[in-house]
């Protein structure tokens, strides 16, 4: 199913964390209108999407998401029309890590994260070309 999910990936958006040494994320437009559509939902126009990771004790990184007020300390990021924001300690998690909207199942549309911080990360591998 990853494979499937990343052709899909079309137009992906990437931002340099503050230290400019390393790319911080990347979010897919699928991810974006998705965020958009839910804020929209929920009331919440016009706060960010905080972006949270931690380390779980088998190595594992646990992700929590949530519209909140920006921080002094947090970086903020601009992609596809939504405004994202990661907390300090998430950064280095965050490195690299992809954030798409993909559909898992017939109907079971998700958020996920491909992250190779994660050591059970496994790539997605590329399907046959589309013609």
């Amino acid at each position: 199913m990853y494979a499937r999910a990343s052709a899909r990936v079309r137009r992906k958006l990437s931002w340099q964390a503050e230290d400019g040494n390393h790319p911080m994320m990347t979010i897919t437009e699928n991810a974006a209108r998705q965020i958009l559509a839910a804020a929209e939902q929920s009331g919440a126009q016009g706060l960010a999407l905080r972006i949270a990771a931690r380390r779980k004790p088998d190595g594992s990184i646990d992700y929590a998401m949530g519209f909140d007020q920006p921080d002094d300390r947090d970086t903020q990021i601009h992609a596809h029309g939504v405004e994202i924001v990661v907390p300090p300690t998430s950064t280095e998690l965050l490195s690299e890590a992809i954030l798409d909207y993909v559909e898992l199942a017939p109907g079971d549309f998700q958020f996920i994260f491909m992250n190779p911080n994660d050591p059970h990360y496994v790539p997605p591998k590329k399907g046959p070309p589309r013609g």
